[in-house]
């Protein structure tokens, strides 16, 4: 059964640290190193201190001053958050997705409580765990689905505000005992925290529970860029429109289309194409071909919340960047102590 509760959160105080503008960013994993240096200078507050540090020690004495200073503030009572996220996605909709914000004890996957869907690496948990351990702190929410409805919003003024997401302070959470959850975004976190769990550490994380049966839940592909594509070979096609008939492969000014019964995702997976990189643009995609950057592109359809769900229950996951589930939430609206 899933343990979902209430937490007290660690908040900025906009009186002392600033505009919740400068201090908030996206994901550590989303942030490129200029992308970084741009956050930092932001202020001396902004999240990206805390997690992308120049190292562990220096957040946790970063964090502890910010607590003595009150840049953050800690809520008296426990609470959860109603969260909605006015975006315009990479088609150019603009829409609207909500969640509940809490505190979720992280289970083995083996229990069945949560399901994971894609692969993870050791060197990045390698990191996230030295900076738990550092922090004793969740710094950044993970993104979690269940099968459901939309999340009901409250008619009053939001709590919290930043752009396009608004929060809700609620004082009681709903029951989750019997629902199963299945990681969109942050395995590499949520292994963490089992680590972490496991050293005797809290086994509780900041997630925030998505249901899918909302229209504005929805996942983009992310097109692969590849230097080399290993042979790869497929039947000629004319230029097609949005809506792709399968991975289609992008070289010298020309598209073929990869027949297969396998998702995209693992079609390019079993090609295994060298020098991969990832953009949710296909225009991006084509352009770096074009201009001789990369041999070809592979172009690939959006996975289905319904095939996420198959893959994951059968006790399967599928190659990194299979889903782009937006937007990436955000980092530094909440902050998750587990002291």
């Amino acid at each position: 059964m899933a343990d979902v509760r209430a937490f007290r959160a660690d908040r900025y105080d906009e009186a002392k640290a600033g505009p919740l503008g400068s201090l908030v960013a996206p994901p550590y994993d989303v942030i490129s190193p200029a992308e970084r240096r741009e956050y930092l200078a932001r202020s001396p507050y902004n999240v990206v201190h805390l997690t992308l540090p120049d190292d562990e020690a220096q957040a946790a004495r970063d964090l502890g001053d910010w607590r003595a200073e009150g840049v953050l503030a800690r809520d008296a009572q426990p609470g959860a958050w109603l969260l909605s996220q006015e975006y315009t996605g990479p088609d150019g909709v603009q829409r609207s997705r909500s969640g509940l914000v809490a505190s979720l004890r992280a289970e083995p996957y083996d229990r069945g409580i949560v399901l994971p869907h894609e692969r993870t690496h050791a060197g990045p948990k390698e990191g996230r765990l030295r900076l738990l351990r550092a922090t004793r702190t969740q710094l950044e929410p993970i993104f979690l689905l269940y099968e459901g409805g939309s999340v009901e919003l409250p008619e009053r003024a939001p709590d919290l505000q930043n752009g396009g997401d608004r929060l809700w302070r609620v004082d009681e959470v709903p029951d989750f005992s019997d629902t199963q959850l299945l990681i969109a975004d942050g395995h590499h976190r949520y292994e963490t925290a089992l680590a972490y769990a496991a050293e005797g550490g809290s086994p509780y994380l900041m997630v925030v529970l998505v249901p899918t049966r909302q229209e504005g839940l929805t996942i983009f592909p992310t097109h692969r860029v590849a230097q080399h594509v290993n042979g790869a070979r497929g039947t000629p096609i004319a230029e097609p429109g949005d809506d792709l008939p399968g991975v289609v492969l992008y070289r010298d000014g020309h598209y073929e289309l990869l027949e297969s019964d396998a998702l995209d995702v693992e079609v390019v997976d079993r090609l295994a194409p060298h020098g991969v990189t990832y953009t949710p643009r296909r225009d991006e995609a084509v352009a770096t071909v074009d201009r001789g950057d990369a041999e070809a592109a592979f172009l690939l359809r959006p996975t289905r919340i319904d095939d996420v769900w198959a893959v994951a229950r059968r006790g399967e996951t599928m190659p990194q960047k299979s889903t782009y589930f937006f937007p990436k939430l955000t980092s530094g609206l909440l902050f998750h102590p587990l002291d």
